[in-house]
């Protein structure tokens, strides 16, 4: 039976690697479960000359002047832009989100990103200091790249994380070897050939496929300098504990549980939107929503009045139709994993279940396209009347699943906020800016909003506090993360300083 997709290889030496693999994977789409391609797992051999083929490739790529790597990359950033909906298509048929989001959201904001670092390194972003010391001493600090790179994809949000990963390494001079998701790596491929249309030359950018064993090979190998990791936390502190035993530089994007605060003053109908789209968009399944929403007392009648009536215009169905707004989750074991944490909320945690549950789609029975019924969807769920020691409300469920909680005072609700491992986001709404920021100050978290939810643009550094991460993605602190600073003292007084001489 032929595929939707053609099948997936490692990329190296600047083409595909039909003969990197001896063995393969299918990859499925969430709104269907069919398989979409034939996905070729990369032996360790291969992961080797992939290796090979970047350290081949860095003395030359790093030594091209920034202004030179600048060029290459907005071209690269240019046709994103013109194939957008062609790749949003496939996002769509590899992740099942829809459409409306995809074209709007995915392909856009890792174009950006693109394009941001691009520019910095073209306008002296790879610039260091001077400091005169005295009148005859100067320090001077270079930025050098710093080398082979490894990113580890999310299946979230592929090629815009591919995207965050690679733009700042290629535009710093490094090169990568990048390794997508099993769950959605259909994108990788293709950015690899956009890469080289644009003119990239051969292993610079490399792409090998495959799980957890060809990511756990990748992290550990000698020939790669930093490892960039997006991903659960349990993961991230495996991969992150591997490359810091090798002595690698890291990048660590890892999980929330994030807290939407409401404060008493905020206006009922941004709350409610607030909250909404940081607990539904992508069907939830986004590291940095807002899933613990704390209302004061006195709103929580109105706020859940007015919920129940938003959460219709929540519009699953056929993804290709632009009116369609939330799709199915990822996979199947994943899909499995938020309908046991939605069936505990009810059974052990005891939750008032306000809407959706764990039962299927009532909409799925009447959809024209019957393929849909076998497709991994699940309804949105909101509980109330949450306390702060229930599993639904502790632990990170990634899935369009809603705990609203109530509080007394500002000092409480920063308090309990507070009160979890992990720090990636947070957000507050009220009409109030001077209390909307001493608020924020206190809240533990790396990603912060006031009166919006979920924004990440490229001149945003990006990082997660606690639990949640290491370092920071995008903005100016963004290039950073992907370079190693050389500090240099010259002396011209004509005598070198010494407590050594002749008494």
């Amino acid at each position: 039976m032929s595929l939707p997709y053609a099948p997936r290889f490692a990329y190296y030496d600047g083409k595909l690697q039909s003969g990197s693999s001896n063995s393969s994977f299918q990859t499925i789409n969430p709104a269907t479960a069919e398989p979409l391609a034939q996905i070729h797992t990369t032996t360790n051999a291969a992961i080797d000359a992939a290796v090979a083929s970047a350290q081949k490739a860095f003395p030359a790529w790093s030594a091209t002047p920034p202004i030179e790597r600048a060029r290459v990359l907005q071209r690269a950033a240019s046709i994103l832009r013109a194939r957008n909906d062609e790749l949003a298509r496939i996002e769509t048929s590899d992740t099942g989100k829809p459409f409306s989001e995809t074209s709007t959201v995915d392909v856009v904001t890792g174009a950006d990103v693109l394009e941001y670092f691009a520019n910095m390194v073209g306008s002296g972003g790879m610039n260091g200091e001077t400091t005169q010391l005295r009148p005859d001493a100067w320090v001077y600090t270079t930025k050098n790249s710093l080398g082979v790179c490894a990113g580890i994809g999310a299946w979230n949000y592929p090629i815009q994380i591919a995207l965050w990963k690679s733009a700042p390494c290629l535009a710093a001079g490094n090169c990568m070897v990048y390794k997508p998701s099993e769950f959605t790596p259909l994108h990788a491929q293709v950015l690899a050939s956009i890469y080289a249309e644009a003119g990239i030359p051969p292993g610079v950018f490399n792409v090998v496929q495959g799980g957890g064993e060809v990511g756990a090979y990748l992290t550990k190998h000698p020939g790669i300098a930093k490892v960039s990791f997006t991903g659960q936390v349990s993961t991230g502190r495996k991969v992150a504990g591997s490359a810091a035993g090798e002595m690698k530089y890291v990048t660590m994007e890892l999980g929330g549980k994030s807290a939407c605060v409401i404060l008493p003053d905020a206006d009922l109908e941004q709350a409610v939107d607030g909250a909404m789209m940081a607990n539904f968009f992508s069907t939830g399944q986004v590291c940095t929503n807002g899933t613990r929403v704390f209302i004061p007392e006195a709103m929580k009648a109105g706020f859940e009045k007015l919920l129940l009536e938003k959460i219709q215009h929540i519009r699953p169905g056929d993804l290709q139709d632009l009116a369609t707004n939330f799709g199915p989750l990822v996979s199947k074991p994943h899909y499995e994993k938020v309908k046991s944490y939605i069936t505990h909320g009810i059974e052990n945690d005891k939750a008032r279940l306000l809407c959706g549950g764990a039962e299927t789609p009532s909409w799925l029975t009447n959809h024209t396209n019957k393929a849909y019924q076998n497709g991994y969807w699940v309804q949105p769920t909101v509980f109330t009347d949450c306390t702060d020691d229930m599993k639904i409300v502790r632990e990170e469920i990634f899935g369009p699943v809603m705990s609203i909680l109530t509080y007394k005072t500002v000092d409480e609700v920063v308090a309990r906020a507070n009160n979890t491992d992990v720090g990636l986001a947070a957000g507050v709404f009220t009409k109030d800016l001077n209390l909307a920021h001493q608020v924020i100050a206190k809240l533990e978290a790396g990603i912060t909003w006031v009166n919006t939810w979920g924004e990440s643009p490229a001149e945003m550094s990006v990082g997660g506090w606690k639990m949640s991460g290491v370092g920071v993605e995008n903005g100016k602190k963004g290039l950073e993360a992907w370079v190693k600073n050389k500090s240099t003292l010259v002396e011209m007084g004509g005598v070198v300083p010494t407590v050594f001489a002749k008494l």
